[in-house]
Order: structure tokens, then C-alpha cells, then sequence
């Protein structure tokens, strides 16, 4: 059996919900990744939470093509976390049949930074939701073996890691670490490739990770050698953002493409 797939929002950033629904159907998606709130201030994200009409033609659109949502994004943990002020966030997430968050770490102290993580995991479980720790290079998770401490000191039941291809190569993390998470911990895993040499600044970093993925198969990073260590049928978010060709070739094409080259890196002919 094949993994599942998802459209990721970063892929087509600027298409809402309900095109995010009808673009992962056309191009041959299981599911959808959406973003209800900003990476930043004033970023694109679409506030399901504010907007019940363009909630209630999400909720269609899915019914429609049979096509569901498996992530949202994202959280950010930082020194000022409240999780109380996300009530609305995961109470859409309910709604929508969404499996997963993406959360973020921002927080420099690690122990405020476990205890917010934990209080996350609670107050998202009622929800049905986990909450997916992203380690990437410029936070205050920069690496994997720093989100694993954070996840087993958390102690949570709907706790995670969510392995970022593009991440886990720049970060210099492990391969033997992927092989050591514990398979309750893994419930999506984010995939692109990139150029084998890599950026040496924190904003060529985020520029590149924001702007200027590649398809698998196009790049220097070793995907097969990554997902050998991941569990076969994990799902797979495909993250696959490039301003330059998304603009020549249109969205759709792109999600297209891009789902094409995740099929032929990850599945075995038989």
C-alpha cells in the first residue's frame, strides 16, 4: 500500500480553503494541509475561526470531492503562550476532521518551552488533534535531537515530531535519530528536496525553505535514505513552495508535478 498524500498549504500559498480542497482533488491529492494562522504578522493565513462562510464552502468543497484535511497550521510557542487563546483555532480543526497541527518552537528557555508544549498537548486532545513539533534550523528547536528532549520530557499521548525533509537535511540531524523516534510520535512527515549545497545564513535559509524548494528527485538531498527510516505507511505532506516556477508554470501544473515526483521517490513499483 501507498502512503497518503496532502496538498500542503505552503505549495499554493495564496489559494483559500475551499481552493485549497478543489486544487488537491484536480492534482490527484488525498488530503489538504490548510493555514488558519500566520508564520508572522501580516503573513498569508486564512482565519476560518473569523470567516463562517468561507468555513461553511471549505466544509462543502470537502463533502464535494471527497478530499479531507489532515493538518493545520500553525502554532507558535513562545515566552508569551496561552493556550486558551487557540480554543476557537482547534475548535475549527474539530470541524474540519483535521488530524494534526504544526507547531513551532520560539521559546529560548528550554523549560518554559517543554511546560508550553504539554499544556498545548492538553488542551489540543479533547479536539482529536496532536501537535506536531517542527524542528527547523533558525528556532529554538534548530534540530532534531532537540525536539526529540522536548517531546519525551512533554510526556504527552498526542504528542509528535514532524520530519521536514528540507529541515532535517539543513540542520545536520541524524539519520540514526530518525530510525530511534518512537513510531507513536511520527503521524506525517513533510517532503521536498533542495540544492546539496546549503544556504549559510539564517535568512537564505528561510528564504530558500519559503521560496525556492525543489522537486524530489531535483535536488542533493537524500529522500530515499530519509523515509528507509520512517514508518512505510506514514503520510506524506507535500511542502514543495517555488515562487519562480510556480508563477511559469500556474498552481495547478505545480501541485501536479509536485505530486508526481513525490509518488516516483517514495513508492515501489511492484
Amino acid at each position: 500500500m501507498r502512503p497518503a498524500f496532502a496538498l500542503a498549504q505552503l505549495t499554493a500559498l495564496h489559494c483559500n480553503p475551499p481552493q485549497m480542497i478543489d486544487l488537491a482533488a484536480s492534482a490527484g491529492y488525498d488530503h489538504a494541509g490548510l493555514r488558519l494562522l500566520p508564520v508572522a504578522p501580516g503573513a498569508v493565513a486564512y482565519a476560518l475561526m473569523d470567516d463562517p462562510a468561507l468555513l461553511r464552502e471549505t466544509l462543502a468543497r470537502m463533502a464535494d470531492t471527497g478530499v479531507s484535511v489532515f493538518d493545520l497550521e500553525l502554532i507558535r510557542l513562545n515566552a508569551d503562550f496561552d493556550p486558551a487563546t487557540f480554543e476557537a483555532f482547534f475548535e475549527v480543526g474539530a470541524r474540519l476532521g483535521a488530524k494534526a497541527v504544526l507547531v513551532a518552537g520560539d521559546d529560548p528557555e528550554p523549560a518554559r518551552l517543554v511546560a508550553n508544549y504539554a499544556r498545548l498537548c492538553d488542551a489540543m486532545q479533547p479536539y482529536g488533534l496532536t501537535a506536531d513539533l517542527e524542528f527547523m534550523p533558525w528556532t529554538a528547536v534548530p534540530d532534531l535531537d532537540t525536539a526529540l528532549q522536548i517531546v519525551n520530557q512533554a510526556d504527552r499521548a498526542n504528542a509528535g515530531i514532524l520530519v521536514d525533509s528540507l529541515h532535517f537535511d539543513r540542520s545536520a540531524s541524524r539519520l540514526d535519530q530518525l530510525a530511534s523516534i518512537p513510531a507513536q510520535w511520527l503521524h506525517y512527515a513533510q517532503l521536498c528536496d533542495g540544492p546539496a549545497e546549503r544556504p549559510s545564513t539564517t535568512e537564505a535559509l528561510i528564504h530558500a525553505a519559503r521560496c525556492e524548494r525543489l522537486l524530489p528527485g531535483e535536488g542533493g538531498i537524500d529522500l530515499k535514505a530519509i523515509w528507509q527510516q520512517l514508518p512505510a505507511q506514514l503520510p506524506v505532506s507535500v511542502e514543495i513552495p517555488n515562487d519562480r516556477r510556480v508563477a511559469q508554470m500556474g498552481v495547478h501544473a505545480w501541485a501536479k508535478a509536485a505530486l508526481q515526483a513525490a509518488q516516483a521517490t517514495l513508492i515501489t513499483p511492484p
